[in-house]
This record gives C-alpha cells, structure tokens and sequence, in this order.
C-alpha cells in the first residue's frame, strides 16, 4: 500500500462504496475500517470475522479487545455510546490521531472522536481517485452485470421482434405492448444471470425525451423507444450500463437520422479513448458532430437557461460499486483524464421534447494502451 494519510470508514459495504472497494464482501452491519503506516485495522464482530479471514492484509479486531464485555458490564452506557466507546478505543490503539473520512462519515462518530482528540477531515477526492481504478474483484462483477446488461437487451429485443403494428397499436400475442411487460422480460434475464436491477428505463414517445423517465404504458408505432438498464451483480456489488433505442413499425426520418449520429458519435469517441485523453476533449468530439448538424449541446447553450432539446447531458460517467461515480465525462465540469482500470459510458444522445428521444450507450474499459468495449449488442434501430 502506498504512503498516504491515515483512513478511517465506519459504515457496511452494501451502501458504502468506499469501504466495498477495500472490503469485497457483502456485510450489512456498519463496523470500523482503518489505515496506519501500511496497516489495514478492522474492527467487527467475531460472527463477520470468517468471511474476511480470506482476505489479504487484513489486521481484525473484536470488540472484546476493547473492552465491550467491561462497558456492558457497567451498564452506565447505551448501546450507541458503547459502539463510539469502543471505536474511540480502536483508533487510540491503532494510534491514528488524525484521519481522512468519506463524506458519508456518521457525524455522531465524527463527533465523539473530535471531542477526544482525534481529528476527521472528509475528503471526497481522495475516496473517488481511490476507486478509479477497478480491482480484479471488481473489472469481474462488471463484466458479469454488463453479461445480464445483454442479456436484458436481447430478452426485451425479442419481444419487439415478436410485436406487430397493426391498427395504429403495437400487438404482442394480441394484447398492447407496454414499458411493464418489457421490464419484466429485462428483470427475468438480470435474475438468471445472478444480478439484481430494481430501477432501470424503458421509456417510450415523449417519455423519452425526459432525463431518466422510467417509463410506463402502451407503446404505440413509429415512437422511439429507449431502453436504458443497469444491473448489479450480487456477487461484488458492481454495475453495469447500457442504453439502447429501438422503434415498432417504421421509424420517422428524424429518429433515423437522429440514430444514426448517436452511433457515429459513439463510436468517434469510443476509438479515442485510451489512458491520458481528457474527458472534455472526448465530449467535445459529440459536441462537434451534434452542432455541425444544428442541434444544440451544453457548449452552445444560454447562459442561465436549461437546455431541454438536442444533446442536453454530459457524454457519460464512471461506472462501477456506483452506476454513477468518477470520472465525470463532461467538457464543463470535473474534468478528468483517464487512467488505466476506468470503467466509462459513452452515451450520446439527442431530444426532443412532446416528441421523444434517442440515446446509445456503451461500457468502455480503459486499458494500458487504449480501450475494450465490454458492451456486447449491436445498435440496430428495427429489433
């Protein structure tokens, strides 16, 4: 490990991504995580201490090293006071007297050490460069949610195929088509490829021109339809992400045209990425093309007014323990230059609102030399 100040992270790895990233494992009780001098301090139960036993580097305490049994013993605490007793005691013992904290840091605890002598400095650089760059762990678990993220695709494709515009409906096995029975299909894949996905879009028409609609209801022909899916692998916790634009019946000129320089954007960016590029430069590629065919980007916009039309968000974002975290691939704001392990969408798109919207999106790997497409699904408009 290399020399740096001293972490602490008090939470569980289910809703902490920082202390997953250091502990990969699925550990639902919050428990102490500490760094000193090249030394990896847990503090946790002696029930939790099997599953980490394997992991390597790992120095595990239990609470009765501290005195627990003592502190209840006295009963002149609560249980909230023992646990900041006891993780009070952990960090004297493990002489860390100041430390960096997630922002996510309980601020009772923060608190309690503060008023003992020990001082907590959030940092929320320093947790994001951290996880940067993806752990073997980690590359895994996307790769196996971007597997169910296809696999999601492929289920909701097949029905499309199976559905026909006829009487100005779209008619699957004689009953309407709707944003719920493709969302069941999608989950149904994600299950059997161990991979959960409460939350995701299948939006359709106008609903697609609306940020993260999730969408609901009878799709008709000719709208656009965006499927935009990104599961959670059980195993490590890591998501994947990819969107998809698909049509019923024939598309309408503008959809074929607005798809086709979603592609063209994806992919210009896609060939340029590689360790070092700069996430503004790869934006300003999909700005170029989107503006040199009239259609409005965050570049062009007013200032103080939200643009709500055309190319109206960023490029893409990290992916990861987060379906949203660092890099942000943006020409405005975080601007970031890639590092070998980032784990990137590329997701361009154009809108328009009452009338719907088109977006394609791809999972890029960033490699010591240039790029992997995890993405494994082709980009066809018709299903």
């Amino acid at each position: 490990m290399s020399s740096g100040p001293d972490v602490l992270v008090y939470a569980d790895t289910i809703r902490s991504p920082e202390l997953r990233h250091e502990i990969p494992i699925a550990i639902g009780d919050p428990f102490l995580y500490g760094e000193r001098n090249g030394t990896r301090h847990v503090l946790i139960s002696a029930m939790e201490q099997a599953r980490m036993r394997h992991l390597s580097e790992l120095t595990l305490h239990a609470p009765e090293d501290y005195g627990v049994d003592e502190l209840i013993r006295e009963g002149k605490l609560k249980r909230d006071e023992i646990t900041k007793e006891l993780l009070l005691r952990a960090c004297r013992t493990w002489e860390i007297r100041s430390a960096v904290v997630p922002p996510s840091f309980p601020v009772d605890v923060a608190d309690h050490l503060r008023a003992n002598g020990i001082e907590v400095t959030p940092d929320r650089e320093l947790f994001r460069v951290r996880r940067r760059a993806k752990s073997e762990h980690e590359l895994a678990g996307i790769r196996r949610a971007q597997k169910a993220a296809d696999a999601g695709m492929a289920a909701a494709r097949e029905l499309l195929r199976a559905t026909k515009a006829k009487s100005g409906r779209a008619l699957l096995d004689g009953e309407p088509l709707t944003s719920e029975r493709l969302k069941r299909a999608i989950e149904d894949a994600f299950a059997a490829h161990d991979c959960t996905g409460e939350e995701f879009i299948v939006s359709h028409g106008a609903q697609a021109a609306i940020g993260h609609h999730m969408g609901a209801g009878e799709i008709e022909p000719g709208e656009p339809i965006v499927i935009d899916i990104w599961p959670k692998d059980r195993q490590s916790g890591c998501y994947a992400d990819m969107t998809r634009t698909f049509v019923v019946g024939e598309p309408a000129e503008e959809l074929r045209e607005w798809h086709r320089l979603c592609v063209q954007a994806l992919e210009t960016v896609t060939a340029q990425i590689a360790p070092g590029v700069r996430t503004s430069t790869l934006d300003a590629l999909a700005c170029d093309l989107f503006e040199q065919h009239g259609h409005p980007t965050q570049r062009t916009k007013e200032d103080g007014k939200p643009l709500e039309d055309g190319y109206y968000h960023s490029l893409g974002h990290g992916v990861g323990l987060e379906v949203h975290e660092a890099p942000s691939m943006t020409a405005r704001v975080d601007e970031d230059e890639l590092v070998p392990r980032d784990v990137v969408t590329v997701e361009p798109g154009l809108y328009r609102q009452g009338w719907g919207g088109c977006r394609v999106e791809d999972l890029i790997l960033v490699t010591e030399n240039g790029a992997e497409t995890l993405t494994d699904f082709p980009y066809d408009l018709h299903a």
